[in-house]
C-alpha cells in the first residue's frame, strides 16, 4: 500500500529494523526512571536539535500529541488569555480549546489564499500567549519565514507558540523567531503515532516558573524540573522515542531535506495544475504549503479519485473540516520515496488526464 495520507502517514521503512532492535536491547520493559531511559533521553535530545536545528538553549519536552501541548500551554502560560491567528481546522480547534480554559481568548480568522495579515492584527497589550499554525494540514497552507519574523517583531513582548505538527523534521524553520514550537512524530518524523515534541524558549521557560501552576501532571514547570535529569512527569512512550533516536541518526540535515520537500512540492503542484476536472485548492502560491498538497474537485470526483486509488493500494488523505467533501489531500513527507510519488503520476495521468 502506497500511502500518501497526510497524518498518521508513511513511517520510514527502517523502522521494522528499529522494533526488532528496540526489542532485542529491552528497550521495551526498560523503567523510565532507569539509566538505561536516561541516556536515550539524553541523545534524543542532543540529535533533535542538531539535526533539526534547534537552538542550544531551548528545552525539549516529550508529550503524547500536539494537541496535549494545546492543553500545557494555555494552563501553564495564560492566566488570563492568548490571541490565536488561523485559516483552518486545526487552528480554530486550538482557539476554541483556548477559550474552554481561558473564556477571554480571542482570535481572527484569514482566508487561505491570503498571507496572515500581521499588519492588520489588533492583539491587546495584555495578552500572553499568541498562537498560529505554522502548517495548516486541513487545507494545505503555510506561514512562511518572512511573516513569522514580522510577527515577532511587532509582537517582541509577548511569548510566541506555533503548531508546526506537518512540518517539524520537513522544513527548515526558523525557531528563534517564535517561544514554543511543537508536532507530533505521525507526519514528517516518519515515525508511528503517540509522541509529540515540544520545543520552547528560555522566555518561555521564564514565564513558567514565573505563573508556577503545578495543577496537572503535565504542567510545564513541572515538565521542565523532570528533562533537567532527561526525565518525564509521567511514564513517556520509551519506545516512540526508541524509534525517534534511530529516525534522528539515520537521516540527513534538516537543511538538506527541507530542499528536497521543496523541489518535489514545485513538482507535485506542476503536475497536478495541468489537470482540468480538479484544481489546487491553494491559489495564491506564497501560501501553499510544501508538505501537504489539497486538491479541490466535485464531491464525486473526490469519491472516485479515491476509491480507485486505494483499489491501486494507493491511500490518498480524505478532506477535512469545510473542506471534508470536495477535497482530496496528498502529503509531500520525507519518508515516502520519489518513485512511489512516480506512480501516484502515472495513477492520475492513466484515468483524468
Amino acid at each position: 500500500m502506497l500511502n500518501f495520507y497526510p497524518g498518521p502517514s508513511k513511517v520510514y521503512t527502517e523502522v521494522r529494523t528499529y522494533l526488532q532492535d528496540a526489542y532485542d536491547e529491552d528497550i521495551l520493559s526498560t523503567p523510565h526512571r532507569g539509566e538505561q531511559f536516561v541516556q536515550l533521553s539524553r541523545a534524543v535530545v542532543g540529535s533533535i536539535k542538531r539535526k533539526l536545528n534547534i537552538p542550544q538553549d531551548y528545552s525539549i519536552f516529550f508529550t503524547s500529541s500536539a494537541t496535549e501541548c494545546w492543553e500545557i500551554l494555555i494552563q501553564s502560560l495564560t492566566k488570563h488569555k492568548s490571541y490565536h491567528i488561523y485559516n483552518g481546522s486545526f487552528g480554530e480547534k486550538w482557539c476554541q480549546y483556548a477559550k474552554s480554559l481561558r473564556p477571554a481568548s480571542d482570535g481572527h480568522k484569514f482566508d487561505v489564499n491570503e498571507p496572515m495579515p500581521v499588519d492588520q492584527l489588533d492583539i491587546s497589550p495584555d495578552t500572553e500567549l499568541i498562537c498560529f499554525t505554522q502548517n495548516e494540514t486541513s487545507n494545505g497552507t503555510q506561514v512562511n519565514a518572512t511573516t513569522i519574523l514580522n510577527l515577532h517583531n511587532r509582537y517582541r513582548d509577548t511569548l510566541i507558540a506555533v503548531d508546526a505538527t506537518s512540518s517539524m523534521a520537513g522544513l527548515n524553520l526558523k525557531l528563534i523567531k517564535a517561544d514554543i514550537w511543537y508536532a507530533s512524530v505521525q507526519k514528517c518524523f516518519g515515525l508511528p503515532a503517540g509522541l509529540g515534541i515540544m520545543a520552547c524558549s528560555p522566555r518561555a521557560i521564564f514565564r513558567a516558573k514565573q505563573m508556577n501552576e503545578r495543577g496537572h501532571y503535565n504542567s510545564l514547570v513541572s515538565m521542565y524540573e523532570k528533562m533537567l535529569n532527561y526525565q518525564t512527569t509521567h511514564t513517556p512512550n520509551v519506545l516512540n522515542i526508541y524509534l525517534l533516536k534511530r529516525m534522528l541518526e539515520d537521516r540527513e540535515f534538516i537543511k538538506t531535506i527541507d530542499q528536497q520537500l521543496s523541489d518535489r512540492a514545485e513538482d507535485l503542484y506542476t503536475f497536478f495544475s495541468q489537470f482540468t476536472d480538479f484544481k489546487l485548492l491553494v491559489e495564491n502560491e506564497e501560501v501553499r504549503s510544501k508538505t501537504v498538497i489539497a486538491i479541490e474537485a466535485p464531491e464525486r470526483l473526490v469519491d472516485d479519485i479515491k476509491k480507485r486509488a486505494l483499489h491501486h493500494n494507493m491511500r490518498l488523505g480524505n478532506g477535512y473540516g469545510p473542506w471534508a467533501r470536495n477535497t482530496f489531500r496528498i502529503a509531500n513527507f520525507p519518508a515516502i520515496l520519489d518513485e512511489e510519488y512516480e506512480e501516484l503520476k502515472r495513477f492520475f495521468l492513466h484515468y483524468y488526464a
